[in-house]
């Protein structure tokens, strides 16, 4: 893809171009080749009409010079990809659609659109973590004897199966192409390469005998494990978002068409695969619980295939099973979940390089389009094909799914410079979580925000929802996304809210402030002891418990750790610099041991346990019992040792004997 030359713009690291090829597409496009060399730091421009077929020759030639050539065309790219191959190229080549996303449009130009499109192809793209994940071809085949048994016909050419019926047919003749059981699933666990099954009343079919087969006893429990599993029971899905489960497929067994579809995808699953790893996990930043106490579940609620369940103290993401939806990242308030397919950090740089070189090439309030690669991708082109295409305004911004971008995205997308936020979603994708974090970035950047999800089920309705709705201006000067989410969220706030007033939030926010009732608070400390992320702190010299309201997580520990129920939790932002310091939320003095006068403890309390126990009890009633409560550790462990009937002295220490003691023995009377 690069020749490995970069350079530097603005703060961004960009694949360095030499020059770049242009095409109208048979004159069906505007493109401007000055604003697009300017985007690219000043490469040389080519322009074509027809570079796929009458000037493929104008690609071959640029192809054959030194440098990295850019080539604004997605839907030849693999032409130009198998050229470059041909020719032995010696440099690199970059490919970036600029006619169904900018050229084809109503509008009657959009080559500033153009321009940062260019611009964004050029970011280097981060490599994926992934995993090799194998499957050797077992197969396990569920269903009724008259669609399963067919199926496990044909897949047994190639793949080992296994089929599990539910009833057994009067004419079955055994076979050696695949095995055959009476049973039923109890459970499925796993995914692609590693599914594990228990089947209740397993009857494995014997292999001899006269006229139809026969089965085995039944048997409860039975294990196994296989690499795929096709169900055609005709019954609800065996796992939770199962299209999103590898290695799974399944199908109505009164439909032909789809039993052949799913045995085409099933014969498909055999081989060495590589699985993305979509999330990376930082364990010390997770907040799910300490010491028994329930903390943030945001992850657990919202991931939609399983992949996340509780770990003790944090959580455990099983990345065989997890789909790469990116809901778990969009909610994780600390960030100990984070998207890296690729890492947020790269869709913020992206955000900001769309907008800035828009504006640089003319363009004034840009709106951007979160969308998905298959259906937003299918959508935006067929618009374009065959209808008005995007707005000249509109930018598409292309992610894995929409159900990963989160508030801090879009409020960054705001802070970088568009005027407008939309996401795109598909006819399959969850809105629990882009709702809930919508109504959370709309509460931080308030009423003027144009944030918005698109219920656009076709490109004509697509078409209306974006010319329908009226550019607003920019919001903030354009910030510099750097850091994790919570920083971009709160650098986007603070240059759209000019108050340093704390922005009220929903309930369940990850923002927010600990009220703490200081009447009711002993300065036990235990909320300090457990907070995950050390919001909550302590003053070693005296009792006392400080607070970092930008660090809280609102995660709640605190609140069920106290034994005074003296916590609350404030959902709020709090924009001023108050809140990056540590603020005293209830401090006392200490009291003074009555016997070596060193602090210890907390004065009001020692007072009230006094007042409660003397002549009270009668472990305190005429008696110095209650000295000890007010003296320190080593006074009251050495006045105990000293009390009369103290169960801690075993008797007076013997005076070591000398040498006079024995002369004294051995002296005559």
């Amino acid at each position: 893809m690069s020749d490995g030359a970069n350079r530097k713009k603005d703060g961004i690291h960009m694949t360095k171009i030499t020059r770049l090829l242009m095409c109208s597409c048979e004159g069906t496009m505007t493109v401007d080749p000055e604003s697009a060399s300017h985007a690219l730091g000043g490469a040389e421009v080519k322009r074509s009409d027809r570079l796929c077929t009458v000037d493929l020759d104008m690609a071959a030639k640029a192809l054959g010079e030194d440098g990295t050539t850019l080539i604004a065309c997605g839907q030849m790219a693999t032409l130009f990809e198998e050229l470059a191959e041909d020719i032995g190229a010696p440099g690199g080549l970059v490919t970036a659609d600029i006619r169904d996303r900018a050229g084809w449009t109503a509008d009657a130009s959009a080559t500033a659109k153009q321009a940062a499109l260019l611009a964004e192809a050029v970011l280097p793209q981060p490599v994926t973590p992934a995993k090799d994940v194998v499957s050797e071809g077992t197969c396990l085949v569920l269903g009724a004897s008259n669609a399963a048994l067919p199926a496990a016909q044909a897949l047994s050419a190639q793949l080992a199966v296994t089929c599990i019926l539910s009833d057994a047919p009067d004419d079955l003749v055994p076979t050696a192409a695949f095995d055959v059981a009476l049973g039923r699933l109890k459970s499925a666990t796993g995914a692609l390469g590693g599914f594990t099954i228990t089947i209740d009343g397993y009857r494995p079919m014997q292999p001899g005998g006269r006229g139809a087969a026969s089965f085995g006893e039944a048997a409860d429990g039975a294990k196994s494990t296989c690499d795929i599993i096709v169900d055609l029971r005709g019954e609800g899905p065996l796992f939770p978002a199962d299209h999103k489960r590898e290695g799974y497929v399944r199908a109505d067994p009164g439909d032909p068409l789809a039993v052949r579809a799913v045995i085409a995808q099933a014969l498909d699953m055999q081989g060495v695969f590589e699985k993305p790893l979509y999330i990376r996990f930082e364990p010390t930043l997770c907040a799910h619980s300490r010491a028994s106490r329930p903390g943030c579940d945001r992850c657990l609620t919202v991931c939609p295939t399983g992949a996340i369940t509780p770990a003790g103290e944090i959580v455990s993401i099983d990345p065989d099973i997890c789909a790469g939806c990116g809901a778990c990242a969009a909610v994780c308030p600390s960030g100990a979940a984070s998207y890296d397919d690729p890492p947020v950090g790269h869709l913020f740089s992206r955000l900001r390089t769309l907008a800035s070189s828009c504006r640089k090439a003319g363009g004034r309030a840009p709106r951007a389009l979160f969308h998905d690669p298959d259906h937003g991708g299918e959508m935006i082109r067929l618009s374009a094909r065959f209808g008005r295409g995007l707005p000249a305004d509109v930018i598409p911004v292309e992610v894995p799914n929409v159900e990963g971008v989160g508030h801090a995205e879009m409020l960054a997308a705001l802070g970088v410079g568009f005027s407008a936020v939309s996401m795109l979603p598909g006819p399959r994708t969850d809105l629990t979580v882009p709702e809930r974090e919508l109504a959370l970035a709309r509460a931080i950047a308030g009423e003027d925000a144009q944030l918005a999800i698109l219920d656009a089920a076709d490109p004509d309705a697509l078409e209306d929802a974006l010319y329908g709705a009226k550019a607003g201006p920019v919001l903030a000067e354009p910030i510099l996304p750097l850091g994790g989410r919570r920083e971009v969220t709160r650098t986007a706030a603070a240059a759209i809210n000019p108050s340093d007033a704390p922005i009220p939030l929903p309930v369940g926010a990850p923002y927010g402030a600990v009220v703490l009732d200081t009447d009711a608070c002993t300065l036990c400390l235990a909320c300090v002891s457990l907070c995950p992320v050390g919001a909550l702190g302590e003053n070693p010299d005296k009792p006392q418990v400080n607070f970092q309201e930008a660090a809280c997580l609102q995660c709640g520990i605190c609140a069920s750790t106290c034994p005074e129920s003296a916590i609350t939790l404030k959902p709020q932002l709090n924009l001023s610099n108050e809140a990056l310091a540590h603020r005293v939320l209830h401090q006392e003095e200490p009291f003074e041991c009555i016997e070596c006068g060193k602090p210890f403890g907390v004065k009001s309390t020692i007072n009230r346990i006094v007042e409660k126990l003397e002549g009270q009890h009668w472990m305190y009633t005429n008696s110095d019992n209650v000295k000890l409560i007010q003296m320190c550790d080593d006074c009251r462990v050495n006045a105990q040792y000293h009390q009369e009937n103290s169960p801690f002295r075993i008797g007076d220490r013997p005076r070591p004997r000398t040498t006079d003691d024995y002369l004294k023995e051995k002296k005559p009377n």
